[in-house]
């Protein structure tokens, strides 16, 4: 009898063992239910094992769907793993009973006394109590033989209380199995499913991919076992030969596309299986019309034949299969479901399904799909219809099913009609790359590469593939090469080629030069083929380019990209000059513009139907709202960015950058750290060194926050040594350069710090970068504390306080007074420090900047320092980095052990403790401990 289920615990469980625990500790009972997969099993382990740890007794029960038929067979198998000392104590007729069940033999050869083996069972139990707590896990409940179950409900009434039971079953909907055993009243706890985030943590506990955690949730509904199944399976599918260009994002904006299908095979198709199983056939039959439908509801279903749907569809969703809306609306609970039932059916019930929702949908477009989806023969008129709906769905903003329909046309168009397969294939395959569908993209590239082709069809069909590639270009070298040999002799064909180099240089290869280069052969090729929207496009790239690497020209770039027509611009508005002017207004901190361009695109690219161009964005709107500190309204933006990234099966790095800095603003540090790590896990997967960089500085910026300097030291390092391999020189385009000189003196770096900062400053100041200057000065204000300059320091902080107050920039404001407090504490004039602090609360609170203004009212002037540096008192001297390096070797680190945790050397470590000792009056290590206890 085998225990089954692989979920991890660790990830998303934790609150529910909890609550098993209370349950337990409360009634004695506990019933834990869930779908197969969800997590039962290991719960109940969990529980075991911290029973174990008190010294309890355990006994643990998981029997098999094999076991059921078999009378006794789970009662035989528990008794048979009691120890022999709590059955030696038995009466005669009870012990006998026990040997008959376990066939012992020595036994007699007759049916035990059912009587005497109910009290035999009560007995041992008891027995088993008597010096301490037994825990009894039925796993598995639901596989256990009405005889067994009768026998443990008897025997389980006569156990004294410190017999507790835990009963794991497997049930979908309806009473628990385990009710009757475990007596009315039994609290029942279901196991949840396990939220986008915790997917994304269970991937990478198991080392699969965290870029597909998107995917992975929508498609398996928060089921662990189902979710690590698909996970293996599309890491296997993206290791495969030709799986380049596979889960990605936008390729120039950063953005992610729209999920291709998962490959639901293997083990994940035993999992969706087993699930679908709580359904009766006439269930799965109108579930199988529901998979086959593109918006199903009970009504559709009814017209399609299911007359029955709303019982058969109420017993789906007890069964946790499906959810129904009020207007009937219907959606499985998990999207391999569909998947699943679709794959299982055969080609006969799959057109008859298909042939009686043509009849049924009051879409004209959903009715063509269904009528070709019904049949598997070649017919030029039913190709027309479907071509047709095709460019519909076009208009639509449907880019994705108008790639769907596209490959439909081609595959009903009779062989005696070639050019208009190819061009219906290449049609689909530029649709496919625009809605970011790869699987479709690199479909309908096969095709026409096999085809008698033209050089022209061919690169549109290769530009297909690189487009849907996303943020996943670094393996499209190949594809890129053939394109760049196909497109020879044509200017307009040449400059879409340069123009996708120009991206992946930017993109993938960190290197913006070449992309400036390369987007200005496309701009020159374009203008002779006498393309503008290519040229705009390129312009656009020039500008994007020139801003980063400091060119003062990039602004006169830009003004040629804007003048320019630009109706359609492929792949979306986030390749658009007008979109690269709202980020430019947010580098240069013109927020009030930034945002009045960006709520005047949001509709627009809605209507496009374009996924990444929604979540750009939104992006931007929520750096224009914390920047603005309205973190409530910039929070809200960057869950909708998040949502969207799940809902379309974009890929997570740049929605995980976006959901920290949110969180860093106005949430909490300890999910913005979180959600940081996964981002950089994410880029790190898709070698996208643009949100790589990005990524670590939103977690050097939290790790700052919350005093873990030489963390954070290390970290923005990385963020220092991306940027420099990127030669970035405007520092307004992402500001790390003041937190990493906050960093570097606080971990009493002030040299290297001060280094730094005049380095950036000359060139901030001749680009006109007033901000960056502004949180360039207050890191320049803690240098001159850290090295002894008070006065001046605080003269520095209280001028670049009113300067961010000037600039509407409430959180660098209040920042700002935090670093004020901090210097003023350290001169020992509390009543200064004290109003620092409560000014910059009220700024925090004013901005709702949650993890700030807790910062500030922990931070008073007797209690650490808001990156905890100091520890109160005398020991309020010390600076943060000295602070730290006390604690630990108060607590008995030696030298070495000290250096290694603060990545600092040993010399270091001894030069600190030399002033340590000279500040607070010390002469030993024990002393120092003594100080820091009385401080």
């Amino acid at each position: 009898m085998a225990a089954t289920g692989h979920a991890d615990t660790k990830v998303g469980h934790g609150e529910l063992i909890e609550a098993v625990e209370r349950a337990l500790a409360t009634h004695g009972r506990a019933i834990l239910t869930g779908p197969a997969g969800a997590g039962k099993t290991e719960v109940a382990r969990a529980v075991a094992a911290a029973a174990h740890r008190r010294r309890e007794t355990v006994l643990r029960l998981a029997p098999e769907a094999a076991d059921r038929p078999i009378p006794e067979a789970s009662a035989a198998a528990l008794l048979a793993s009691v120890p022999r000392t709590a059955l030696d104590r038995l009466a005669g007729p009870q012990r006998t009973a026990i040997a008959r069940l376990r066939r012992e033999a020595d036994a007699p050869d007759s049916a035990p006394d059912l009587v005497a083996l109910r009290l035999a069972v009560g007995e041992v139990l008891r027995t088993l109590a008597e010096p301490g707590p037994v825990l009894l896990v039925l796993d598995n409940a639901q596989w256990l033989d009405a005889e067994s179950t009768d026998l443990l409900r008897f025997a389980l009434r006569l156990t004294p209380p410190r017999v507790r039971v835990l009963a794991a079953e497997c049930t979908q909907g309806g009473a628990p199995v385990a009710e009757p055993l475990c007596g009315p009243g039994t609290p029942t706890i279901r196991v949840p499913a396990l939220g986008a985030d915790e997917v994304a943590e269970l991937l990478l506990r198991h080392g699969l991919p965290a870029r597909l955690a998107g995917r992975i949730h929508q498609a398996s509904g928060g089921n662990p076992r189902l979710a690590l199944a698909l996970g293996h399976s599309l890491a296997e599918a993206a290791a495969a030969p030709g799986a380049a260009g596979g889960p990605g994002g936008g390729a120039a904006g950063g953005g992610a596309h729209h999920a291709d299908p998962l490959p639901v095979s293997g083990q994940a198709r035993e999992v969706a299986r087993r699930l679908l199983a709580e359904a009766p056939e006439q269930t799965r039959r109108t579930l199988l019309l529901a998979a086959l439908a593109a918006r199903p509801t009970t009504p559709l279903l009814r017209r399609a034949g299911r007359p029955d749907a709303e019982a058969e569809l109420a017993r789906a969703e007890r069964a946790g299969l499906v959810t129904v809306g009020e207007d009937g609306a219907v959606a499985f609970t998990a999207g391999a479901l569909p998947t699943a039932l679709a794959a299982d059916a055969g080609w006969p019930e799959r057109a008859a399904g298909h042939a009686a929702l043509a009849a049924a949908v009051d879409d004209p477009v959903q009715a063509v799909r269904h009528r070709a989806l019904a049949v598997d023969t070649a017919d030029e008129d039913l190709a027309a219809e479907i071509t047709e709906a095709a460019a519909a769905c076009r208009r639509r903003g449907r880019r994705d099913l108008a790639a769907e329909l596209g490959l439909l046309a081609a595959e009903r168009t009779p062989w005696a009609h070639p050019r208009e397969e190819l061009s219906r294939l290449v049609a689909a395959a530029e649709d496919a790359g625009w809605a970011g569908r790869a699987d479709l993209a690199r479909r309908a590239t096969r095709a026409v590469l096999s085809r008698d082709a033209t050089p022209a069809q061919r690169v549109r069909a290769r530009l297909a593939v690189i487009d849907a590639a996303g943020q996943a270009l670094a393996h499209l070298d190949e594809t890129i090469a053939c394109a760049v040999a196909d497109a020879e002799g044509d200017a307009s064909l040449r400059a879409a080629v340069q123009l996708r180099i120009a991206w992946k240089h930017n993109l993938s290869d960190g290197d913006p030069v070449r992309s400036r280069d390369a987007a200005a052969e496309a701009g020159a090729l374009a203008q002779a083929g006498g393309d503008q929207v290519a040229e705009a496009m390129a312009l656009t790239v020039r500008a994007r380019m020139g801003r980063i690497l400091g060119d003062p020209d990039a602004e006169d770039i830009l003004a040629r990209a804007l003048a320019l027509p630009t109706p359609d611009v492929p792949l979306g508005m986030r390749n658009a000059p007008q979109y690269l002017a709202v980020r430019h207004a947010l580098f240069d901190d013109r927020l009030d513009d930034a945002r009045g361009q960006l709520l005047a695109l949001l509709p627009a690219v809605q209507r496009t139907g374009s996924a990444e161009d929604v979540f750009e964005v939104l992006r931007s709107l929520t750096e224009v709202e914390l920047r603005r500190g309205n973190c409530t309204l910039g929070s809200a933006h960057a869950r909708r960015a998040l949502e969207l990234t799940i809902e379309a099966g974009l890929s997570p790095g740049p929605a995980w950058y976006v959901a920290a800095t949110a969180e860093a603003a106005g949430g909490g540090f300890a999910r913005a750290a979180g959600y940081a790590r996964r981002g950089i896990r994410a880029s790190e997967e898709e070698h996208d060194q643009v949100f790589l960089s990005r990524g670590l500085y939103a977690l050097g910026t939290v790790e700052l926050a919350t005093g873990d300097a030489a963390k954070a030291v290390a970290t923005l390092r990385r963020v220092a040594a991306l940027e420099e391999a990127q030669q970035v020189v405007d520092p307004s385009v992402l500001r790390w350069h003041g937190e990493l000189a906050e960093a570097l003196i606080a971990t009493d770096a002030g040299a290297e710090a001060v280094a730094l900062l005049d380095r950036v400053a000359p060139v901030a100041r001749d680009l006109g970068r007033t901000t960056v200057l502004a949180a360039l000065d207050r890191a320049r204000g803690l240098a001159l504390s850290a090295r002894g300059d008070a006065q001046e320091a605080v003269a520095r902080l209280e001028d670049t306080v009113r300067l961010f107050a000037d600039l509407g920039l409430p959180l660098e404001q209040g920042r700002t007074l935090l670093a004020l407090a901090r210097v003023e504490r350290r001169r020992r004039r509390r009543a200064p420090a004290r109003e620092a602090l409560r000014a910059a609360a009220e700024v925090f609170e004013r901005a709702g900047a949650r993890p700030w203004i807790a910062l500030a009212r922990d931070s008073a002037p007797e209690a650490a320092s808001p990156h905890r540096g100091s520890a109160g008192g005398g020991a309020g001297t010390l600076t943060e980095a000295e602070a730290r390096l006390a604690r630990l070797v108060g607590a008995g680190a030696s030298n070495q052990e000290a250096a290694a945790k603060l990545f600092v050397s040993v010399k270091t470590v001894e030069a600190r403790l030399t002033r340590i000792y000279q500040k607070l009056d010390v002469r030993s290590r024990a002393q120092l401990a003594t100080a820091l206890r009385r401080h």
